[in-house]
């Protein structure tokens, strides 16, 4: 079973950490190819790999598959023992409206607390429209962990918890406030040897000074 996910640089690309603790969660083999960003040679080297010119993208069995949510979708297909979904309809249906809410929205919290994993920038990016972001991602957490009572979102990992793992680099990096409940979930996630994995991976890459 041949399976490569690339991605960008473990720095900094959000998309691409969605993917790569999903994909590990399942444990199927595969490898993990990472393209640089902002280099002379990033852009050939994606569009070498994906059609869009964009990561992550995943390779499989001839399948090139792109987008962090639909790799996502695919990989729960493919291990559906791997449960990334809860297996409660009613919470599926809940984790499926929030990672889409993920996907979609909250993009003034991506511009102004963009993904550095390495970096402490407290303070910084605070702007209100970030801040309502960040307010709103709080509130889902506590909804859903109230209900699980965690230390996931849904109770066991899922692709929800992928889907928000971006940030909760950007909570930590930009010094956003957390009560007890939200930063133990953040520790959670954190925790993942699949992103300790990719964190010591990014330690290694290069700063990006437009980043």
């Amino acid at each position: 079973m041949s399976m490569t996910l690339y991605v960008g640089s473990k720095r900094y690309s959000s998309w691409s950490l969605r993917p790569y603790l999903a994909l590990a969660h399942t444990g199927a083999p595969h490898e993990t190819k990472t393209i640089i960003l902002d280099q002379p040679t990033t852009k050939a080297e994606i569009l070498a790999v994906s059609p869009t010119g964009r990561v992550p993208v995943l390779h499989h069995n001839g399948l090139v598959l792109w987008d962090s949510l639909a790799i996502c979708e695919y990989l729960n297909e493919q291990f559906p023992e791997a449960q990334l979904w809860p297996a409660d309809g009613v919470q599926r249906a809940r984790a499926r409206s929030i990672s889409a809410e993920m996907h979609s929205g909250f993009a003034a919290l991506r511009r102004d607390m963009s993904m550095d994993i390495l970096a402490s920038k407290p303070g910084k990016g605070h702007t209100p429209e970030a801040l309502a972001d960040a307010r709103r991602v709080q509130t889902i957490w506590r909804e859903a962990l109230a209900e699980s009572k965690g230390p996931f979102l849904f109770g066991a990992f899922s692709i929800a918890d992928a889907m928000f793992a971006p940030v909760t680099t950007r909570f930590i990096t930009y010094g956003v406030d957390l009560d007890a409940t939200l930063r133990a979930y953040v520790d959670a996630v954190q925790s993942l040897p699949a992103f300790l994995e990719w964190k010591r991976d990014a330690q290694g890459e290069p700063e990006l000074p437009n980043h």
